[in-house]
């Protein structure tokens, strides 16, 4: 099992950031498009599929690294379920009667959708770990952290050394 290291303040707003910008990006332009009330339903669809999808994917494949048991069919019925959510997203695209700039902002938008839930899933899957460890290490630039051992005491020490030599 790999030790989980508690994501920093700045990186957890960026993903959370990210995610409200794509997905708000993505509905506002849907909003906004001009196309039927039944294409602007599918492509809605599409986005809540592909976020579903992802955060699914993504803990199954989390739930392996940790050895929490997982079925196969479950982490191929997730790996299934975001490629038909990019497959018919394409699709969707492709066959639209949109500007070429559109149809990549929508593709753009998704994307970054799609990366931020995940990116947003594995740090809350990151915190949860640590809390229910005891620990809250925080990313350190430089260091080994050795399974089991919260090395915080050290790492002070080793910045207050630093402090003290530059202020010299």
């Amino acid at each position: 099992m790999q030790q989980s290291i508690k994501p920093t303040k700045a990186f957890r707003i960026a993903s959370i950031v990210a995610l409200v910008v794509g997905v708000g990006a993505y509905f506002i332009g849907l909003y906004n498009a001009p196309m039927a009330l039944n294409e602007k339903g599918y492509y809605f669809t599409i986005m809540l599929f592909g976020l579903f999808s992802v955060i699914s994917l993504q803990k199954t494949v989390r739930d392996k690294m940790e050895g929490v048991p997982s079925t196969k069919a479950y982490f191929l019925a997730s790996g299934v379920a975001v490629a038909s959510a990019i497959v018919l997203l394409v699709i969707g695209l492709i066959n639209a009667e949109l500007l070429l700039s559109e149809k990549g902002f929508f593709g753009m938008a998704f994307t970054l959708s799609l990366f931020a839930a995940i990116t947003v899933q594995k740090n809350v899957r990151d915190g949860a770990a640590l809390e229910l460890n005891g620990t809250t290490t925080q990313h350190k630039p430089k260091g080994k952290i050795e399974e089991g051992k919260n090395d915080n005491s050290r790492y002070l020490m080793e910045v207050e050394q630093t402090k003290a030599k530059v202020s010299q």
